[in-house]
């Protein structure tokens, strides 16, 4: 169990279209007042792009300058920092979640789930296993926007024998158009409430270059489902504190993962014929 409470701050803004530099420039001056005042800053799915197919021909790899940026980011504001980018690695091209915290270290999940309704799957390589990993007390499973509707993926595995959970807080990041936004809203409501963990998802705003509108929607949820903090439809950043002794409290009172029902997901397995 988290021992201490966690500050997370949500930046939902009008991604740039096809603009690495001009996205940088962005959320840099959105995240960098935030420094001392918040243990992790969460930013949008494809952050430097915006979602496309097309970002491929300009995918960046870990070397590049934005992954760099991320990482200074983190350094000046003391917290971690979170966001997909449009990786490419070995021959591939990734949409790459990224973690980066102020020592310098820097984790990734690339996402599982690829959008085949916008032809994601086509161009992109999906990812394999979840990643799940400790920060200032905290366990946090972060994952990509269409992750969200597959709660087996998702599901907060108790491990009876350690009496943990592998997480305390699960997170999306997100370009989720507004014409599916209660898909949106329900879903990160669900996860929460079935999974006995706080939730966090992040939207973009405005529209993007292929006329597709955001709503923003971003929200810091608890364990019960109930919103913490939500935002509206407009570029904003906001701050909320995850209660520790909450979370205890409510696992404690509410203790559902005794009756779970126990299974193994496989990993990387074959699409049905």
């Amino acid at each position: 169990m988290p021992n201490s409470d966690l500050r997370v701050s949500l930046v939902q803004a009008a991604t740039v279209w096809h603009d690495p530099a001009g996205n940088r420039e962005l959320y840099g001056d959105l995240v960098r007042p935030l420094a001392g005042q918040t243990d992790l800053v969460v930013l949008p799915e494809t952050l430097t792009s915006g979602f496309s197919n097309e970002a491929i021909g300009d995918a960046e790899t870990m070397d590049g300058p934005s992954v760099a940026w991320l990482r200074e980011l983190a350094r000046e504001t003391d917290a971690a920092v979170t966001g997909s980018m449009v990786i490419r690695e070995a021959g591939q091209v990734f949409n790459r979640l990224l973690f980066a915290t102020p020592d310098g270290a820097l984790q990734h999940y690339d996402k599982r789930h690829l959008f085949r309704m916008a032809g994601e799957h086509e161009r992109y390589a999906a990812g394999g296993p979840r990643l799940t990993l400790a920060w200032r007390g905290w366990r946090i499973c972060p994952q990509v926007c269409y992750d969200l509707r597959f709660p087996v993926f998702a599901r907060n595995v108790f491990d009876h024998a350690a009496q943990r959970f592998d997480y305390d807080l699960i997170l999306w990041v997100a370009n989720w158009p507004a014409q599916r936004r209660y898909a949106w809203q329900t879903l990160l409501r669900a996860r929460a409430i079935e999974n006995l963990a706080c939730v966090i998802g992040v939207n973009r705003v405005g529209v993007d270059g292929n006329g597709l509108a955001y709503a923003g929607d971003s929200v810091v949820l608890d364990a019960l489902g109930q919103p913490i903090i939500e935002l509206g439809a407009q570029a904003q950043v906001a701050t909320a504190q995850l209660d520790a002794a909450a979370l205890m409290a409510h696992r404690l009172r509410f203790p559902a993962q005794l009756d779970a029902d126990r299974f193994a997901l496989i990993e990387n397995s074959p699409e049905p014929a």
